[in-house]
């Protein structure tokens, strides 16, 4: 690519994983974390060690040979075109059923500041629609505007849960981080913690994907890779901690915002306002993040010959038009189907498809974190190997907590990809791997 066309540094790509990793679910994690008590922050801190050991993977990955496309093209390359297209497939799906939800998250939030969107199905769809078609305009526009606005959001939404973390350790009671009588045995309840919290840390493979826009791909993608994870697990710990610290479970247990609420205890009923707006930018800065991670990624693996050609079109400022449309048409039939009561199920199982997903993705990556390593001719360093099998234990531990639905749901998607891929083969002759 042309090297004017390379818009994404550091800071942009930093911006774009610890962006899309604090979406809208942090918000609501202190409370379903509640009756754990303790045992949830032993969660987030082996859910942050496992991400890491993710990022760990990706910035290997990335430093071998960054290549457009992220997960799949590091699949694609260890393990040849088909399990390539399947891990894309799978990506793919779960990329644009994660936007749907992001949207509605963000229609949810705006509705504390306009009760008419809570009151009024529609109007909320109407204004996730509008989320997601403002931001696809903003990145046809150019890939700079998008990384702009991606770095304002995460500022904006790092602030206030900064805040809340340094102010609410002032106040902060050890003694309300006891567990509750039905949290079960520390092994159970730390299993549950993880399986919560893993969640948050999905969009670890973000500054991979447009590796073809990073400025010095070969340093940029794996420093941000490992900085965004780092910050945002310390983010997470701190302030689920002090969140804990300072509501008794039995109330936060019940709590509908409980970031909202502690804020509230500290400052005042303005902070309220204050904590739904951070939210509200919080998955307004997230969807940005995903839908440029939903134009890039599928023409990447277009490009490969994996994908329809129209996939791989661009403007002529090198955005990937046709990708970004075919996603906002999806996004808006999903959030259509989730305010239509004949079609909440289909939602439901698109969510289940998003979450799981993506770890089914890092399972390949993982190893082919080894597969890469020993085709490059270099030694086999014992240390590498440790880490990629430590990152593929962990998320097999977060499959196995997901549930037998998820299992068999995905399970039943790659099965589905099997026929797309033979069809593909017989319509089109494959292109060589990208780099």
């Amino acid at each position: 690519m042309n090297v004017s066309k390379r818009q994404i540094g550091l800071g942009i790509a930093t911006t774009l994983v610890l962006g899309n990793m604090i979406g809208s679910g942090v918000f609501l994690l202190p409370a379903s974390l509640a009756p754990y008590g303790g045992y949830s922050l032993a969660g987030w801190v082996i859910s942050a060690i496992g991400a890491l050991l993710l990022a760990g993977v990706f910035f290997r990955l990335s430093k071998r040979a960054p290549r457009a496309g992220g997960p799949y093209a590091y699949s694609r390359e260890a393990f040849g075109d088909c399990v390539g297209f399947l891990v894309a497939w799978v990506y793919w799906i779960a990329l644009v059923g994660g936007n749907a939800t992001i949207a509605v998250a963000f229609a949810s939030y705006m509705s504390a500041f306009v009760p008419a969107l809570g009151a009024h199905p529609l109007y909320g769809a109407l204004t996730a629609m509008a989320a997601v078609w403002v931001l696809i305009a903003v990145n046809i526009a150019g890939i700079r505007s998008a990384g702009t606005l991606q770095v304002v959001t995460t500022v904006l939404k790092i602030l206030p849960l900064l805040a809340l973390a340094l102010f609410g350790f002032t106040r902060f009671d050890p003694h309300l981080l006891a567990p509750g009588p039905h949290a079960g045995s520390p092994l159970s309840a730390i299993n549950i913690c993880v399986a919560a919290t893993l969640f948050a840390f999905i969009g670890v493979e973000c500054a991979t994907i447009p590796a073809g826009h990073v400025r010095d791909p070969e340093k940029t993608i794996p420093r941000a890779t490992l900085l965004g994870t780092a910050i945002a697990a310390g983010l997470y710990i701190a302030c689920t901690a002090a969140v804990m610290g300072l509501l008794p479970a039995s109330e936060l247990a019940q709590s509908q915002a409980p970031f909202a609420d502690a804020g509230r205890l500290l400052w005042g009923g303005w902070a309220g306002w204050l904590i739904a707006g951070a939210a509200a930018i919080s998955c307004f800065g997230a969807l940005n993040g995903w839908t440029l991670i939903a134009g890039q990624f599928p023409q990447a693996v277009a490009k490969d010959g994996l994908f329809p050609k129209f996939f791989a079109r661009e403007s002529a400022r090198g955005t990937p038009v046709p990708a970004l449309l075919v996603a906002g048409v999806i996004n808006s039939l999903m959030v259509l189907a989730n305010y239509s009561r004949g079609m909440v199920a289909m939602f439901t199982f698109m969510v289940l498809l998003t979450t799981l997903g993506n770890v089914v993705c890092y399972l390949f990556c993982s190893m082919a974190d080894v597969v890469l390593a020993h085709r490059s001719g270099r030694p086999l360093r014992a240390r590498t190997l440790l880490l990629a099998f430590a990152a593929f234990g962990f998320c097999l531990w977060a499959v196995v907590g997901a549930g037998k639905d998820a299992v068999f749901w995905n399970f039943v998607l790659l099965a589905l990809g099997i026929p797309l891929y033979a069809w593909q083969a017989r319509s089109r002759q494959f292109a060589p791997a990208s780099g």
